[in-house]
């Protein structure tokens, strides 16, 4: 087993990093904050201050990223998107993971499969720090995999392909990314996984050196600057079908890391203080599961912890011919499948069919509160 640098190696390695490079850093993280600026943004008090929040929590994620959690020869699994740290419309019914990882290794995955309704690992190349795309290179879910009487599972991750539960990498997978979906939060219970790289040698990772630490500011700086320009892009290229729902280009939806597994319908939604938007699902197909979700502009959930902006499958009432009626209003419409607007007038929002065998079109109108009533 080898261990990482002695006292000799540490005095080399403990430079102080150069002011630059903090200078750079922060120039960057200015930088950033242009964006919330866009033409088509909004500039009113309440959305420009969610959105310096919105840049915080990318850059608290960041850091955590590209900092804290960079080693691929020490793998961990981290969450990092929760409850306060949001984007690209984050599922509030998932418990999203990652970890980062290198090619030119094998990878063990083990744990306990719970009794989470869907659990899905893809490996990853991710280019948001560069506004680009999020290219899957492997993908496994739990109805392919060989998982024991006692719920316990591993999954080997490498480019060779394995026997038994088998995790494709390719040159320039990055990472590792672990999507569990709940249907009843309340009482599912989520799977549990740990990583560890195979024939590890090193006992320990390295310390932290002035170029690792560059690197990781940068990282995460270029992280903030990226899916902040790529999701406000997004956003808004919905304003020509706003308050509709229409399918959104799955290919696209794809490239930045999107579940395939999973058929989505994205736009904007703007309603005045009397108005409700109503959203028609005549036909609900076969599928493991579906959700509509509400956002903000900046394409993050709203606050799931306090207010009930969200439905799915089997927190949904259902109309005596099967179908679902979704009715987003600021005010308490008194129907069933109210999704609140939790003090917003304007935002981004999402249907997602989950391993439906076919993908009905949803039909949306907006209409005044007094006439739902």
């Amino acid at each position: 087993m080898r261990d990482h640098a002695g006292p000799a190696a540490l005095a080399r390695l403990q430079r102080p990093p150069p002011n630059d490079v903090i200078e750079e850093f922060c120039d960057a993280l200015k930088d950033a904050g242009k964006i919330l600026h866009s033409d088509k943004a909004p500039q009113d008090p309440f959305n420009q201050a969610e959105g310096y929040r919105y840049l915080s929590r990318l850059l608290r994620g960041g850091l955590e990223g590209f900092l804290e959690f960079r080693d691929p020869l020490f793998p961990q699994f981290r969450c990092g998107a929760h409850e306060t740290i949001k984007l690209g419309a984050d599922n509030p019914d998932n418990r999203y993971e990652s970890a980062t990882v290198n090619p030119d290794y094998d990878y063990r995955i083990t744990g306990h499969r719970g009794t989470v309704d869907y659990l899905g690992l893809s490996t990853i190349i991710n280019k948001y720090a560069s506004g680009g795309t999020m290219q899957v290179t492997g993908h496994i879910d739990a109805r392919e995999m060989e998982i024991a009487e006692d719920g316990t599972l591993e999954i080997l991750v490498s480019q060779k392909e394995q026997p038994g539960n088998w995790l494709p990498m390719e040159e320039g997978t990055k990472s590792i990314t672990v999507r569990q979906t709940f249907q009843d939060r309340v009482n599912e219970k989520p799977a549990v996984l740990t990583i560890e790289r195979i024939d590890a040698e090193e006992t320990r990772p390295a310390p932290l050196t002035p170029e690792m630490l560059q690197r990781g500011l940068m990282g995460a700086v270029m992280f903030v600057q990226g899916s902040a320009q790529l999701f406000e892009n997004w956003a808004e290229s919905f304003l020509p079908h706003i308050n509709e729902l229409p399918p959104a280009d799955q290919a696209y939806c794809q490239s930045i890391g999107g579940d395939p597994n999973i058929y989505y319908f994205h736009s904007a939604w703007q309603l005045a203080d009397d108005e409700v938007l109503v959203i028609d699902a005549p036909d609900i197909p076969a599928c493991q599961t579906w959700n509509f979700q509400l956002d903000n502009w900046w394409m993050e959930s709203l606050d799931y912890r306090h207010h009930t902006i969200h439905f799915n499958k089997h927190t949904a009432h259902y109309e005596a011919d099967g179908s679902v009626r979704v009715v987003v209003s600021h005010t308490d419409p008194g129907v069933p499948n109210w999704v609140e607007t939790a003090g917003h007038d304007r935002g981004t929002m999402c249907w997602r069919w989950i391993g439906a065998d076919r993908h009905p079109p949803l039909s949306t109108r907006v209409m005044k509160l007094a006439d739902l009533q």
